[in-house]
């Protein structure tokens, strides 16, 4: 019963300070606010030469259709941009890593992912990148992106990774 009493009037306490903490609003008496009248101009930090210049090249994974390495066209914009960092930066290295789902053998899936990353190399070489520069993988179905055994999970699974080294 102690034990009981001692909890409540703990928990009570507890329950009381947090309240009286929280009660404060806006800052504290003699608080005075900083007036800047003139902004302040900060020089943007100079970039590497092979950090990426254009939006598109944050995007890092394609995605593909069912049993399918044909690239979607509404990759097109994010593989010009790729393509064209690599041709800016001659010394950067882009890694293509192929994907599948989980259907299909495991043999047949290694030959998807494949067949993806280099379809998205030959579009990447096409718009100027250097062969030299990407180096294609495949893991088939053994990397999966999202477990599950649903269709959700099936397209984030089939895709090509970017990773610059």
């Amino acid at each position: 019963m102690k034990r009981k009493t001692l909890l409540s009037a703990i928990l009570m306490s507890a329950a009381a300070l947090l309240l009286a903490a929280c009660a404060c609003v806006g800052p504290p008496p003699g608080w005075a606010e900083a007036v800047v009248e003139e902004p302040i101009a900060v020089a943007p930090e100079p970039a590497a030469a092979a950090e990426p210049v254009n939006a598109l090249v944050g995007i890092r994974v394609i995605y593909f259709a069912f049993d399918s390495s044909r690239v979607q066209p509404q990759f097109d914009e994010v593989i010009a941009a790729h393509a064209a960092n690599l041709a800016r930066n001659p010394a950067s290295q882009l890694a293509l890593s192929g994907h599948a789902d989980e259907r299909g053998s495991r043999e047949y899936n290694l030959a998807l992912g494949e067949r993806r990353s280099l379809a998205v190399k030959r579009k990447m070489v096409a718009l100027g990148a250097a062969p030299s520069q990407i180096r294609v993988v495949s893991y088939g179905e053994e990397w999966p992106a999202e477990d599950g055994h649903h269709e959700r999970a099936w397209a984030k699974n089939r895709r090509v990774e970017l990773r610059y080294q």
